[in-house]
């Protein structure tokens, strides 16, 4: 039921209410009120169940933002670790042949 009719049936009890004896008045008058203030309090928890609510979609969208740029932040350092780590592998190849091709001259006695 939204405000406007809740509004229309309160407005339309309470005119009942007047049309009681006056031993009666004052007890339904009460009910109305006490309806009334548990109807506020049902409002303020829902509306701040959807503060909540919202709250908790920004923070999940923040979460997957974040966790998406982790991954494309990591799988740039991959690269850039298998990029450093072929370089370091193309520039030991020269030096390891260069190496082999000399002669050992310490090993077969030549100093």
């Amino acid at each position: 039921m939204d405000e406007i009719n809740f509004q229309d049936k309160m407005n339309q009890i309470l005119d009942r209410i007047k049309e009681l004896p006056a031993a009666q008045a004052p007890a339904a008058t009460e009910t109305t009120d006490t309806v009334t203030a548990r109807r506020d309090r049902v409002q303020t928890s829902v509306n701040e169940l959807q503060d909540a609510l919202d709250y908790l979609r920004l923070s999940v969208k923040y979460l997957v933002f974040d966790l998406e740029a982790t991954r494309r932040e990591n799988a740039y350092l991959r690269r850039m670790i298998e990029q450093s780590i072929g370089e370091r592998e193309r520039n030991q190849k020269p030096d390891e042949s260069r190496d082999e091709e000399r002669p050992d001259f310490g090993s077969n006695g030549w100093e």
